[in-house]
């Protein structure tokens, strides 16, 4: 059973920045595509950013510019750099597997002065 462990999350001011990590458990990770979600309070869950086997990524509108998602497949982790943070990008922030439908339990990211 293959489980996906995020961490990095926490508390930072307006126009800081946060590195989140996810590392999968399990002999395969590089074939895979691997996403980032965020479901703010009282809203639905939204894909953040995605990034394919071959390295091609991409963003909701929402974060484009201000995060990037990479991939260390020799670690099997993926990462979200997030900078400029706003308070809107409050919410808890899930790692995802579409193969296999594979959620992290999430890690909460607050944005606040």
């Amino acid at each position: 059973q293959v489980q996906l462990v995020e961490s990095g999350g926490g508390l930072v001011q307006p126009g800081g920045s946060l590195r989140l990590s996810c590392t999968a458990s399990g002999s395969i990770f590089s074939i895979y595509v691997m996403g980032w979600y965020r479901q703010a309070p009282g809203k639905q869950r939204e894909l953040v950013a995605q990034i394919a086997s071959t390295g091609i990524t991409s963003y909701a509108d929402s974060v484009q510019g201000r995060f990037t998602i990479s991939r260390d497949n020799a670690k099997k982790t993926v990462y979200l750099q997030m900078n400029s943070l706003k308070p809107e990008d409050t919410a808890v922030y899930y790692c995802y597997r579409p193969t296999g439908r594979i959620w992290g339990q999430g890690t909460q990211v607050t944005v606040s002065s």
